[in-house]
């Protein structure tokens, strides 16, 4: 028969791996996640910023028609993210 202290131990061991080393495995997944989305966010305001100054430099796009370099930089921006969640909801929906 089992002592108390063997099921102590057992039962230590077992909480052990089904809550800590899950939990640990989920954080990493989490610290890459947020990791890689911020270096994308980061990215797509630098190439944001640079078609803008692209587009402003532009003979056509000059007096009064100076707003569409904005116009048609925020429309890239919320067309990547439309996209973007169009990939999410589809790849949740597909698991």
């Amino acid at each position: 028969m089992a002592s108390d202290g063997d099921l102590l131990d057992l039962l230590k061991r077992y909480l052990r791996q089904e809550t800590i080393d899950p939990l640990r495995s989920i954080g990493r997944q989490l610290l890459f996640g947020v990791l890689g989305s911020l270096l994308l966010g980061v990215g797509a305001v630098l190439l944001a910023v640079g078609a803008l100054r692209v587009l402003q430099d532009w003979d056509s796009l000059q007096g009064t028609w100076s707003f569409a370099p904005y116009l048609l930089v925020a429309s890239g921006l919320v067309a990547a993210c439309i996209l973007a969640l169009r990939g999410i909801s589809r790849r949740t929906v597909g698991s």
